[in-house]
């Protein structure tokens, strides 16, 4: 089967039907810019290849319009995030992926990441508010790091904890800058120079508030292992 040929032309969506021979998983939708019935359409199309959908930065209009064609449909409103479950769905992988905030608001953006991260078949441990500003509550949760074969960590204001985190363990470390924070944050900003400059070895880094990408970057290191 070709990789690179087999789409359909919806007019406002070329939706590519062997995503997955590619990358492992679906085509997956972006909902924001997007009407809820173009979000349903392009759904309605990949669920109707036999695969999982899966739709980012949804919003609960978006979810109903999907729902509405496709009741199998669960949404993660935290994530913003809504999943259609079929067979395809990659399953099956043991490897942990902790998934680290430096603080509750945080959260929406690590959630994005561990439910997309679940929807590709990943174990996700979660360890959220462990930040700077109360060090001690990451130093207890190391355990929890140590067992795990890649971590994602999601941090706003200064962005410091993934080089903390980088600094205490030989994990691969995807950073994920938020846009939460005071005015000289600038909407995350800051917390994506600081995570770029870092001085600890092995991290990387996303842009920002991107959880989904930083999933998908864990799930395409650890089915290399």
């Amino acid at each position: 089967m070709k990789k690179h040929k087999f789409y359909e032309d919806l007019g406002f969506a070329k939706v590519d039907y062997h995503r997955h021979l590619r990358k492992g998983f679906p085509e997956v939708i972006y909902c924001e810019g997007k009407t809820p019935q173009q979000v349903a359409k392009i759904a309605l199309q990949i669920a109707g290849k036999g695969h999982a959908v899966l739709a980012t930065r949804a919003d609960k209009i978006a979810y109903l319009a999907i729902k509405k064609i496709l009741p199998n449909t669960k949404y993660y409103k935290t994530a913003r995030i809504v999943v259609v479950s079929r067979k395809s769905l990659v399953v099956g992988r043991k490897s942990l992926v902790a998934v680290i905030t430096a603080g509750t608001s945080d959260i929406p953006v690590a959630e994005e990441a561990a439910v997309t991260a679940e929807f590709l078949g990943l174990k996700v441990v979660r360890l959220y508010d462990v930040g700077v500003a109360g060090i001690h509550r990451l130093l207890h949760n190391l355990h929890k790091i140590e067992k795990s074969k890649v971590l994602i960590v999601v941090a706003g204001m200064e962005g410091a904890l993934p080089s903390v985190v980088g600094g205490l363990t030989d994990k691969p470390i995807i950073a994920v800058p938020t846009s939460v924070g005071y005015g000289s944050s600038f909407k995350g900003l800051a917390a994506l120079l600081t995570m770029m400059n870092s001085c600890a070895p092995g991290v990387a880094v996303v842009n920002i508030d991107n959880g989904f990408g930083a999933a998908v970057m864990a799930y395409s290191i650890i089915k290399q292992l």
